[in-house]
């Protein structure tokens, strides 16, 4: 590997990637460049849950995902909300489809199967053009991090503990309240029922006693 390039393990990469063959060979490269991958999302929806709850540092898109939404408006919506910098693959090329590439505004888009040494350098130019939000990617999270996402429009404020749909406030009873913080009080635990249940309906058990 060039001794110019900047590639960090504490750089973390979304792969995006609905071949689970292909996305396997993509992780296997990018760790052997230093980088560590955070995840493989499969479809849209995947990628953008992950990315809302995680911010990783740099998105590897495959153009085509076999869904109802492209891999250009997963990148879009990176791009727009989280400034998530994106490398675009795709096995195909044409005039249109480069044209809506470039509103994620892309730090390089490369045709498959790419070198590795093409690969390289796609990823070093995106890692120091983006050096600064590298850098202040805290300062982002910090503004964000109360929010919990339960999908792209779902949204839970672990602070204030309100839910929001489309974002708009939806209005929680006590008990509901009471099970949200419960279960994003560790996000990704797993929570037994006579711990929900002691929980949540403690008191009124006491009252019946």
């Amino acid at each position: 590997m060039s001794s110019n390039l900047i590639i960090n393990k504490e750089y973390d990469v979304l792969i995006v990637e609905d071949e689970p063959i292909l996305a396997m060979a993509m992780k296997l490269k990018l760790k052997k460049f230093g980088l560590n991958v955070s995840n493989i999302a499969t479809s849209p929806n995947d990628a953008i849950l992950y990315a809302q709850n995680n911010y990783p540092d740099l998105a590897i898109v495959d153009i085509n995902l076999n869904s109802s939404k492209t891999g250009i408006e997963v990148a879009n919506y990176l791009w727009k909300n989280f400034n998530i910098p994106i490398i675009f693959l795709t096995s195909y090329y044409n005039d249109k489809i480069l044209s809506e590439a470039m509103e994620a505004e892309p730090y390089a888009y490369l045709i498959k199967p790419c070198r590795n040494e093409e690969l390289k350098v796609a990823i070093n130019t995106a890692m120091h053009k983006h050096q600064y939000f590298f850098k202040n990617k805290k300062v982002f999270k910090n503004k964000e991090n109360d929010f919990l996402y339960l999908k792209e429009n779902i949204k839970y404020n672990k602070t204030t503990c309100e839910l929001f749909i489309d974002d708009n406030i939806i209005k929680l009873t006590k008990n509901e309240k009471k099970l949200f913080y419960i279960l994003t009080k560790e996000a990704g635990k797993v929570i037994n029922f006579d711990t929900i249940f002691n929980f949540i309906w403690r008191e009124d058990v006491y009252d019946l006693s």
